[in-house]
């Protein structure tokens, strides 16, 4: 079998949250990216939906990025249970 290399650049911060979700799932970075390539290969296209936001997600986005109207939960339960509110 004969091995192709990809490099690519990532941000630090990214490079280290997604390392993190992957090792707790139990695959390696090589792995996640062969899962990648194949499942483009397989649907013909990428694996997910991608889609420019609307300016009302567009506006939430931006003012997460900045720290604006965020509300921070201790847990799952305490959230929903704001939505009550």
């Amino acid at each position: 079998m004969k091995t192709a290399v990809i490099h690519a650049r990532i941000e630090p911060k990214t490079k280290i949250k997604a390392e993190k979700v992957l090792d707790r799932l139990g695959i390696t970075p090589t792995e996640a990216i062969r899962i990648f390539y194949n499942q483009i290969s397989l649907r013909g296209g990428l694996p997910f939906a991608v889609e420019v936001p609307n300016e009302l997600t567009a506006s939430t986005l931006r003012k997460s990025r900045q720290g604006k109207d965020v509300v921070e939960f201790d847990s799952l339960d305490e959230m929903f249970a704001s939505w009550d509110k």
